[in-house]
């Protein structure tokens, strides 16, 4: 592992490549407006085996200011013809929700923390007690946001959507330099959806090497092909957005994970990560009982004593009982030291001229 460690911690919980991938349900504007729904999300995530739930910290004037001239307004995909601030205004979650949210969350044993988008933000959460701070595609480049958030002493998670080498490398010296011990950065595509094939996965490994950091991923595919692909080359984190149903209406419905979904995720994740193991060569204690259904040479007709051993009577069969097929070659040719049924599984003792130390 080539990062500065092989691990970070968020509260209590182990995140790295010996550890069980760790699930982040991104709650996002999926609350449509209403507590109870923010609620009930708390609650799936919880029940499916995730290790957090994640909120976004921000109002539509800490983001954008109310304009409607051309550049403020969004050309294509999901949110055309909106304004920022419109949009911004629907989906963001009021400020004075965060505490019964975080309240709700430890009552219900699951991490909760959020993606702050301004100092503000940032202070707000610190009072909550929040363990991690996330920071969104969209702010890898504000570098004196991740050096606020950094100097809270507290882990980081970074995602990378739309930013380059140079641009990772600034986030990630910026918040080293502010005193961030733990850091994850997260490879992502900032669209919504993302196709898979935009992923490009073989990019996480060289992330980590890179930059020397745990990474993971921040998936907006709409299913989970590309989350369990990514354990595979190292991904320790996954963040997936969730709701309660994809048809809601709400801004970020559309490319979210289901409740069933979810819980595939957590389970699929976790016998993907199990299934990396170690490099071992050695059998496998679920092996051993079937060795006896490999081949084998065995005698398939009689032999009389002093009788050459021939491709008449000697085969290599299952099971595996007998002298293994390598020495198949050896043994033809060679003579029967003893009478011998069909049926016998051959061995050294039987056979003139060989000897167990071949």
């Amino acid at each position: 592992m080539s990062s500065d460690s092989d691990y970070i911690e968020i509260a209590g919980r182990r995140i790295g490549p010996g550890y069980p991938p760790y699930i982040i349900a991104e709650l996002s504007a999926n609350h449509n407006g209403d507590i109870d729904r923010a609620f009930q999300i708390l609650q799936m995530a919880k029940d499916c085996g995730a290790d957090a739930i994640k909120l976004q910290t921000y109002t539509p004037d800490t983001l954008t200011i109310d304009s409607d001239k051309p550049e403020f307004k969004i050309e294509g995909g999901l949110w055309h013809g909106r304004t920022l601030y419109d949009l911004y205004a629907q989906a963001h979650m009021p400020w004075d929700w965060h505490k019964p949210l975080f309240a709700r969350a430890q009552e219900l044993g699951i991490t909760i923390f959020s993606s702050p988008f301004d100092f503000t933000a940032v202070d707000m959460l610190e009072d909550l007690g929040a363990p991690a701070y996330k920071i969104a595609s969209f702010e890898v480049v504000d570098l004196a946001l991740i050096r606020y958030a950094a100097k809270t002493g507290k882990p980081l998670i970074i995602s990378t959507g739309m930013a380059n080498e140079d641009e990772i490398e600034e986030a990630v010296s910026t918040a080293r330099e502010a005193g961030c011990k733990q850091l994850v950065v997260l490879h992502c595509v900032s669209a919504y959806p993302a196709a898979s094939t935009d992923y490009n996965l073989r990019t996480l490994p060289d992330i980590a090497e890179r930059f020397r950091v745990l990474t993971g991923l921040s998936d907006h595919t709409i299913d989970n092909t590309t989350a369990i692909t990514s354990i595979a080359l190292g991904a320790c984190l996954i963040e997936k957005h969730v709701t309660l149903d994809r048809n809601g209406g709400g801004p970020d419905d559309s490319f979210s994970l289901e409740k069933n979904e979810l819980q595939n995720l957590c389970r699929d994740s976790k016998t993907a990560w199990g299934a990396l193991g170690q490099i071992n060569y050695r059998r496998k204690e679920s092996e051993k009982g079937n060795l006896i259904f490999r081949r084998s040479l065995y005698v398939v007709n009689d032999v009389a004593a002093g009788e050459m051993f021939t491709e008449h009577n000697v085969r290599s069969i299952r099971p595996g009982y007998g002298l293994a097929p390598k020495y198949y070659d050896l043994v033809i040719g060679k003579r029967a030291k003893v009478a011998i049924a069909k049926g016998t599984a051959l061995s050294f003792d039987q056979i003139n001229q060989m000897k167990s130390t071949i």
